[in-house]
């Protein structure tokens, strides 16, 4: 199995893709990390929230998920690496979802395995996408002995 990153939105910008292409050419199964986005909805609020989640639920089903959310818990880049290290040793795919503009419903961030907080302060999904690349990579590193991870 390997990482999934399942994200609302359009492609990513180009200094995105460049900053995430930097990580990804570094990463090695079961490290590997896929990107699947997802049209946003075209509605607001409540319905864009609804009709996201819906959609993120069900190309997540039988991940182990885990959820960027301001709300979700902060772990330092160490713990990170163990929760997913421990995932891909019981043969699960992890999927790390980051949401719309407007979120996710209350039952999708219930059925998360985890809930995952960068800072508590809000980014631009485009910003945590690139983010999100490099903490896999961390933590592949991490994993696996190397020197990339300072202590």
């Amino acid at each position: 199995m390997s990482l999934r990153a399942l994200a609302i939105g359009r492609k990513h910008e180009d200094w995105v893709s460049d900053g995430i292409a930097r990580f990804e050419k570094r990463l090695k199964k079961p490290w590997d990390l896929t990107w699947q986005l997802v049209p946003h909805s075209n509605l607001e609020y409540d319905g864009a929230r609804q009709l996201e989640s819906e959609k993120l639920a069900s190309k997540a089903q039988g991940d182990y998920l885990i959820l960027l959310d301001e709300r979700g818990k902060a772990i330092d880049s160490p713990s990170l690496s163990a929760r997913v290290q421990g995932q891909l040793d019981l043969g699960k795919r992890v999927s790390f979802v980051i949401g719309g503009a407007y979120g996710v419903t209350d039952e999708f961030r219930n059925k998360a395995d985890f809930v995952w907080s960068l800072s508590p302060l809000v980014f631009p999904h485009q910003l945590v996408r690139l983010i999100l690349a490099e903490q896999v990579y961390r933590a592949q590193e991490i994993a696996a002995g190397r020197p990339y991870h300072h202590e």
